[in-house]
């Protein structure tokens, strides 16, 4: 839970920094900015950077889904195997 609450936390303050950076320059050129489009560029920026920036966090947090995805999986073997043994 925790490398996904880091992981989250990080991708919105990326996205956050990233709106702000390109609201921020919208408004250096034009002197107004539209919120709808700042956002959309920002979303994609974003998500770009994530690719790079945050494969740290992304690697761990698939690392313990895949560790818990495998437990799960032991534990519904366990049960089949359980079920298979004649009375």
């Amino acid at each position: 839970m925790k490398d996904f609450v880091v992981y989250t936390a990080l991708r919105i303050g990326l996205f956050l920094l990233t709106w702000a950076a390109v609201t921020g320059a919208w408004l250096l050129v034009a002197g107004e900015a539209a919120l709808g489009l700042t956002f959309l560029i920002a979303f994609v920026l974003s998500g770009i950077g994530s690719y790079f920036v945050l494969s740290g966090p992304r690697d761990r947090l698939a690392r313990h889904v895949e560790q818990r995805a495998g437990r799960i999986s032991d534990k519904m073997d366990e049960r089949a195997a359980k079920e298979d043994v004649p009375d």
